[in-house]
C-alpha cells in the first residue's frame, strides 16, 4: 500500500492504483491525507498544465517547510 510518512508519522495512505506518480512524485488522493500532520503555508505556485498548486508545512514536533504540495481546483 502506498505510504507517505516523515518523522515516523504516516502522512498519507493509499490502496493500489488510488495514487499516481507525476515527474517522479507520487500523488495521493486528498480523502488519504491525515491533515493533523499538515499546517497552511503562504507558499502557492502555477503550473501551465498543473495549475496552480498551494503548499502545506510538515508538523510533528519539527516543521518541514513546504514539504506538502495539493493541486487546487
Amino acid at each position: 500500500m502506498p505510504t507517505a510518512t516523515w518523522n515516523g508519522k504516516v502522512l498519507a495512505w493509499a490502496a493500489p492504483g488510488r495514487t499516481r506518480l507525476v515527474e517522479g512524485n507520487l500523488h495521493f488522493p486528498p480523502e488519504a491525507v491525515n491533515r493533523a500532520c499538515l499546517r497552511d503555508s503562504d507558499a502557492r505556485t502555477v503550473c501551465a498544465w498543473k495549475s496552480s498548486c498551494s503548499y502545506n508545512d510538515v508538523v510533528d514536533g519539527l516543521v518541514n517547510k513546504d514539504a506538502a504540495k495539493h493541486i487546487d481546483g
